[in-house]
């Protein structure tokens, strides 16, 4: 049945007549075309699971599932001898275990709203579970991908907290020259590529720092553009760039929030020093000193680690540190939160990848699913038909499987207004 049609018929559902809204249950046919709905809604939000090495778990097989791998053979420089048959070679295979877990979500429809809005509600809380159900298996993802071991930062420095935005030189931006040593690494690694390159997955903040450079290439200019994959807004070096507003931010929170009897602090201000602890001249309350145990701060390009504050009023609340402060730290310091880059500034992470280099799994006829419930479908629960509910539920896990066939760039942007994701 092609587009117009369903288009037409779904309208039907709930323009006016609310008997089918209690009906046993939308057909076989309207319960395909929702499910498809929410994927096509859901799939183009699966950026971070495009490129994985996919393995389903059969169902009534456990939970877990077995990503195996392969050492490459040596090679072999000894020649043969003539008539000698020389000894076998033995695999060498290691595993890598991943379990799944079970997410979702729901809207409720009353049959008030189902009887009297415009719109067609089904399909609307469709769109919006599908676009939900994307960027939340998306992130699971992201989040296994973006923990990886093998980070390299940008401006040539060696930590987070390091990284610079926003000054007037020597900023943190992604550039050419650490693509092009990613992409050396990844080499020197033998991580195959995909389709003839390597693939990097960028938030659009940094693609904005990242093709003003004049080296940058468009689709257009070196691939076939019915090949070209969706988001795809370049390449360099051999490594093709998919972009998302997806990809993932670090971002330091306040120090301080506000409460009703004293206010919030993106920074605080060092007063005094004495062993480990900073008297601040900023007020604290009990609730926010609770808050600050356990942050990282940045005092003078510095890192530390709060173990405790104390409360008091302004210039009397204070700070303690597991490190020992420098002794050129003066009054007036700016405290910054440490999560994240230099001065608290947002960190976005750049993953460039080969082949195989991680994998995603979910059991088999437990992916993605659309669930509609009709009215009174809940039984005594439900005793005047009142609500009914549309929702997703999928399994999910993720694993990186070759850490030197994937690198974390790090670094800072031009922008810096979007915050953690």
């Amino acid at each position: 049945m092609n587009k117009l049609t369903i288009k037409a018929i779904s309208l039907a559902v709930f323009d006016g007549n609310t008997n089918v809204t209690t009906d046993k249950g939308l057909s076989g046919e309207m319960r395909t075309y929702y499910s498809d709905y929410l994927i096509d809604i859901a799939e183009p939000k699966l950026i971070h699971d495009r490129f994985a090495q996919k393995l389903p778990i059969p169902q009534g097989s456990g939970k877990t599932v077995e990503f195996r791998k392969y050492s490459p053979l040596p090679k072999l420089l000894t020649a043969l001898t003539e008539g000698v048959t020389p000894d076998g070679q033995k695999l060498n295979m290691t595993t890598v275990s991943a379990t799944v877990e079970q997410y979702g979500g729901f809207v409720e429809l009353s049959d008030l709203l189902l009887m009297t809005a415009i719109d067609n509600n089904l399909v609307q809380a469709t769109k919006l579970l599908g676009a939900q159900a994307g960027r939340t298996l998306d992130t699971i993802t992201r989040e296994v991908l973006c923990g990886g071991t093998n980070v390299h930062y940008a401006g040539g420095k060696t930590a987070r907290y390091q990284l610079t935005g926003g000054e007037d030189s020597g900023n943190c931006y992604l550039t050419v020259d650490l693509i092009k040593r990613v992409v050396r690494y990844l080499k020197a690694m033998n991580a195959e590529k995909i389709d003839g390159y390597y693939v990097a997955i960028i938030n659009q903040d940094c693609s904005f720092d990242l093709t003003n450079d004049p080296e940058w290439k468009y689709p257009h200019q070196y691939a076939d553009p019915k090949n070209i994959y969706t988001g795809e807004i370049g390449a360099i070096a051999g490594c093709r760039f998919i972009e998302t507003s997806e990809g993932k931010i670090f971002h330091a929170n306040d120090l301080t929030t506000k409460h009703s009897d004293s206010s919030g602090h993106r920074e605080l201000t060092v007063k005094s020093v004495s062993g480990k602890t900073i008297t601040i001249y900023e007020k604290l309350n009990e609730a926010q000193a609770t808050a600050l145990s356990g942050r990282r701060v940045i005092i003078n390009d510095k890192l530390y680690t709060v173990i405790y504050a104390t409360a008091g009023n302004a210039g009397g609340a204070s700070v303690t540190v597991a490190e020992t402060p420098e002794s050129t730290m003066a009054a007036e310091a700016v405290i910054y939160p440490g999560e994240a880059g230099a001065k608290g500034r947002d960190v976005y992470a750049t993953l460039i990848f080969g082949d195989n280099a991680y994998g995603v799994t979910e059991i088999r006829g437990g992916g993605l699913q659309h669930i509609v419930k009709q009215l009174g479908s809940a039984g005594s629960a439900d005793p005047l038909d009142q609500r009914g509910s549309a929702g997703w539920k999928a399994t999910r896990a993720a694993k990186r499987l070759v850490e030197e066939y994937m690198v974390r760039i790090e670094s800072c942007s031009t922008f810096n207004d979007l915050g953690a994701n």
